[in-house]
This record gives C-alpha cells, structure tokens and sequence, in this order.
C-alpha cells in the first residue's frame, strides 16, 4: 500500500495511492485505522505534501556506503555514524530547497528513508520489521562548507528545507536492493544501490534504537551512495528509488 499526504482545500489529509488516483481516508495511519472515504482524486490534481512530519525526530546516518566515504576522504566508521535533522527541516514534494545565505555549498544526497510505525526502544535485529510503516525516497541537502567549519553537523544538515521526503510511504516496499538515481536538471548524479549498505536497514534500527526511543512518524535516513555534488539556484533535483518512486524538488536562493 501507498500512503499519500495531501492538500485538499489548504488542509493535510491522507490517501492511498491506486493507480494514477488517490483515495482519500479518514484517520492518521500512524496512530488509528484507515476508512475510505469514498472520495478519489486524480494524481494529477492534488498537491503531495511531505507524507510524514516526524512529532519527533529524524535520524541520520551518515558514510553508510564505502564509495561515498571514500569520495568525502575517508572510511566508513567503526559503528554507525548518526546525527539528527529537527522536523522543521522537513518538506514535501516540489517544495523548494531554499539555500541557505550563509553557506555557498550546498550538495543533494539522495537516498532510502525508513519510517517508523510503532513505539520502540532497544529493538532486535530480528524483530526491525514489526516496528517498520514503510519506506519513502529522501534527500539529506547538506551545507558542505558548515559542516567542515563547524566542528559537528547539527547547522549543515539541520537547515529549513534541508529534508524533502516523498512522493508517499510505501508499506510493501522490498529495500535490501533498490537501485537509487539522483539527477539534478535531468542529469544522472548519483547511481547507487541499497545492496551496497555497509550496515542494512535492520542493524541500523537495532543501533540507534539501543540509544534512543523511537516514536510513531520517526524517519531514518540509511545513507548516501557516491555522487554527491552541488545544487544552485534554479537546479531541480530528483532522488529516484526503483520500485517506490520519485522525490522531486526545485532549487531556490532568496
């Protein structure tokens, strides 16, 4: 199933993606069922928003992937890398990315986002799946020159609009080999692969479970392939995840 997050009349509400059309429902499908409301919608004439704003948090992780460690200058670290993205850094898509006017390098990172369904804490490698909702495409902009300057990443990556997240959550989506593309104006960037995760999807959630609670709407971003580059103004870069779909979003500098 595809859950979709909606504008209908200025406000959010939720859908389930059939076809080209959007079936709306009544309910939050992260905290109570979902009933149709009989009511569908063309894809085509609704307005997508980000189809989660974490009430919590968002987790990162970052050199997840050995060709994107090696091109940043170095090796994948000894135990995940995490750091956190507040929600106001959240946007949907074809919401612009608004460069910041202090940072002069700004880079696109696409990759997979895991969002969590349920309430957990210290949760077995074994059992990451019964606390998993579904997967969405996901792009960690990244202000480069902040985060060599800053001595930590939370300004770099923290920025407003610095997480679109879209274009839906798909709660049957396969991840363990999903091909990532990244194009900026139509132009392959990043080819990757999630196969090519050092640690997969399910250690990544048991490790960072181990040190925090993770609550219902939480995201986790597994990392980056190599490729990561520079966004200017008026660039549109797309974060495409075989099998899920496509995040897109237009570059702007106010």
């Amino acid at each position: 199933m595809r859950i979709a997050r909606v504008s209908i009349e200025d406000q959010p509400q939720y859908g389930v993606v059939e076809g080209d059309e959007i079936a709306l429902v009544t309910g939050d499908p992260l905290f109570s069922p979902i009933q149709p409301t009989g009511r569908r919608v063309p894809l085509d004439e609704i307005r997508l928003l980000a189809p989660v704003i974490p009430r919590s948090k968002v987790v990162a992780v970052g050199k997840n992937y050995a060709d994107h460690a090696a091109e940043m200058g170095g090796e994948v670290p000894s135990s995940p890398l995490i750091f956190f993205k507040p929600n106001t850094a959240v946007i949907g898509p074809d919401d612009p990315i608004v460069l910041p006017s202090w940072s002069d390098e700004v880079a696109y990172e696409g990759e997979l986002a895991v969002i969590i369904g349920r309430i957990c804490k210290d949760v077995p490698v074994e059992r990451v799946s019964e606390v998993v909702l579904g997967y969405t495409a996901a792009n960690d902009v990244t202000a480069r020159d902040a985060q060599r300057s800053d001595g930590q990443w939370a300004r770099a990556k923290g920025f407003d609009a610095s997480c679109p997240l879209g274009p839906w959550i798909d709660t049957t989506f396969e991840p363990e080999a999903a091909q990532i593309i990244t194009r900026v104006n139509g132009e392959v960037r990043q080819d990757g692969n999630t196969a090519d995760m050092v640690r997969k999807i399910p250690e990544l959630i048991s490790f960072i479970s181990s040190a925090f609670t993770l609550l219902p709407g939480d995201v986790i971003l597994t990392g980056t392939p190599a490729g990561v580059g520079a966004l200017n103004h008026g660039d549109r870069v797309e974060v495409e995840i075989a099998g899920l779909g496509t995040l897109g979003n237009p570059v702007l500098r106010r």
